[in-house]
């Protein structure tokens, strides 16, 4: 890869897993009254939904996590952090136009499974009391391989669940250590294991590249297990250092970490070895083997991306559960309080603890939609002129002379070069960044 394109694109850029990127959102409050409205509007316009349940709580810190999460050893937090959750979803079900169909639910975090099996059981089962299924709906959770049981797995598979996804992050069990996360080899071949024989048909592995100390040889070792545990599916994050949002990651020194070409090459040796193995491209930083649905949804043009990550469901409506969950109504956004006991207290209260959001207006939904195809198609197109479109394809003119896109009168294509550089082509796109560049720091680096 041409190392003076690396330098050049290397810059602070957002991942877009929203747009607007949520810096820019600009309802720094949400009356409960005006995003209600959005929710029923979306469900009138299509009932069937996804859901989002945010399980925060962690029990030890792993110092590379951007996540919202709380650490703690006390497990007695579960069961009422749990009734919260239910209490939430019941005012969203007080509000919504009819009984909702689930076609898509996710358990992130933290630690979903920091929870016991028997707890999630009572989560689950009280959740599906409320709606109806489709045929196939999408169930998956995350699970951590030292703390995920063979209950944990049995007991989510009985209740539906057929995708997990494992955070493997990197097989080095000493890179574990650096950055204080608590597993081994054989625990992750265990998970495995263990969730192929009970029947889970995705099984999906979390790696990251560009941690502190890694080198190309771990990337290498890292696809060697891959080759041997064959997942279904592979996302292979970018490390996002933040240490001025997430203060765990001035664990280690800068100096510590690959960037640039360093980095970059981290992440081409990882796509060469996976795609030698069959694995299929898939977005950004995602590969999956071509009879999983993800590889089937990209050839079938309706792969979708939102804050759960990569998806073969279009919902309209997604709803977020739990401290600092997000919920998405295409024409607006609504994030819920963070602190996990202000949480708690707005919903007892008997209010939804919404706090800040976003509400879309027409050129932020038609620009949402050309982000979101350039990153699940790597391709827009349209079919008539407005003044956002054709200021993005003046700022892509340098991308054009080296090679990352293509350009049509009504059109934008991203080429293979420019697979690399995709947050940056997407970049062009995104009118609320232009009109007010950030004056501190709020993204990572592209590369």
């Amino acid at each position: 890869m041409d190392t003076t394109l690396l330098t050049k694109y290397d810059v602070a850029a957002p991942r877009y897993t929203s747009y607007p990127t949520v810096p820019y959102w600009t309802a720094q409050t949400m009356p409960e009254s005006s995003w209600l409205g959005r929710v029923q509007k979306a469900a009138d316009l299509a009932p069937a939904l996804s859901l989002y349940v945010h399980l925060p709580y962690c029990d030890s810190l792993c110092t590379y996590c951007g996540c919202n999460k709380h650490i703690t050893k006390n497990h007695s937090v579960e069961e009422p952090y749990i009734e919260t959750l239910l209490q939430e979803w019941k005012l969203y079900c007080a509000a919504l136009p009819g009984r909702p169909i689930l076609n898509e639910l996710h358990l992130g975090g933290g630690t979903p499974t920091f929870f016991s099996a028997s707890n999630l059981r009572y989560l689950i089962e009280n959740l599906l009391k409320t709606v109806d299924l489709p045929e196939e709906p999408d169930f998956g959770f995350e699970a951590h391989p030292w703390s995920t049981t063979k209950a944990h797995l049995q007991t989510l598979y009985d209740l539906g669940f057929r995708r997990v996804s494992i955070g493997v992050q990197d097989f080095d069990e000493d890179l574990m250590k650096l950055v204080n996360r608590s597993q081994s080899i054989a625990s992750i071949q265990r998970c495995t294991k263990d969730a192929r024989a009970i029947g889970y048909t995705s099984i999906n592995y979390d790696l990251i590249y560009g941690l502190p100390r890694q080198t190309p040889a771990h990337i290498e070792r890292d696809a060697d297990f891959i080759a041997q545990l064959m997942p279904e599916r592979i996302a292979f994050y970018a490390y996002a250092h933040v240490p001025w949002l997430k203060r765990s990651q001035d664990a280690y020194s800068e100096a510590d970490l690959p960037t640039g070409a360093d980095k970059r090459l981290l992440y081409e040796i990882g796509r060469a070895r996976f795609e030698a193995l069959g694995y299929e491209e898939i977005g950004m930083d995602h590969f999956a083997l071509p009879q999983d649905s993800l590889s089937k949804a990209l050839k079938m043009g309706v792969l979708h991306r939102n804050f759960m990550g990569y998806t073969t469901t279009r919902s309209r409506l997604m709803i977020g559960l739990g401290a600092s969950a997000i919920s998405d109504t295409w024409d607006a956004f609504a994030q819920n309080e963070k602190n996990i006991a202000d949480y708690q207290r707005v919903v007892q209260e008997g209010n939804l603890p919404v706090f800040r959001g976003h509400f879309l207006d027409a050129e932020d939904q038609l620009l949402r939609m050309h982000i979101l195809n350039l990153m699940t198609r790597f391709e827009t197109r349209w079919t008539e002129e407005h003044p956002a479109l054709s200021a993005a394809l003046v700022r892509l003119e340098p991308l054009l002379a080296d090679g990352l896109v293509e350009i049509e009168p009504m059109g934008v294509k991203v080429s293979d070069a420019g697979r690399a550089f995709l947050r940056n082509i997407c970049m062009a796109f995104d009118a609320h960044y232009w009109q007010k560049q950030p004056e501190g720091r709020l993204f990572s680096q592209a590369v």
